[in-house]
């Protein structure tokens, strides 16, 4: 299932490829709003280190509707799980030359939503890492819309490895 989309036209992959290979430049770890305005903003290319190390974006099913990602908090004590959490807002981790590519949930760390129904509920104001990941084949999605770039490892919320929910 794709849309169509041609080498070189900035589609999804593409777009998530640039984005991943910037975010590599400026944070490691394991495990205005346009594409090309949030990565340069990324990199610091106006002058200077920002700070930021993640472009958050949503991604889009061929539908047009906003993607909604899933992943589970491991439990308190390991071996056990926690709670369901879901998002519409993402980074990416790796994307692969099968076009598969990793995505981590980004969400607020105060909102008590953990499984938003629709976009329009789920809080942004404080996008944090939440170390929750999981593979999507990219020809599943036709557009995507990123955000400004954020520091989405702030403080000891969105410590790689830590999932913050």
């Amino acid at each position: 299932m794709s849309c169509g989309c041609e080498k070189g036209t900035g589609c999804v992959k593409d777009i998530l490829k640039e984005i991943a290979n910037a975010q590599k430049d400026i944070y490691t770890e394991c495990c205005a709003t346009s594409a090309e305005q949030s990565i340069n903003d990324l990199l610091g290319n106006w002058g200077g280190s920002t700070g930021f190390d993640t472009v958050p974006f949503i991604i889009y099913t061929e539908n047009g509707i906003p993607f909604r990602g899933l992943g589970v908090v491991p439990g308190a004590t390991p071996g056990t799980l926690g709670p369901l959490a879901a998002s519409y807002y993402f980074r990416v981790k790796t994307v692969y030359e099968d076009d598969c590519a990793v995505l981590e949930l980004l969400r607020d760390p105060a909102d008590l939503n953990l499984t938003p129904d629709n976009i329009d509920v789920q809080a942004v104001a404080n996008l944090t890492a939440t170390g929750l990941c999981f593979t999507v084949d990219l020809h599943c999605f036709c557009h995507i819309t990123t955000l400004p770039a954020i520091s989405a490892f702030n403080g000891t919320t969105g410590t790689p490895g830590a999932p913050t929910i």
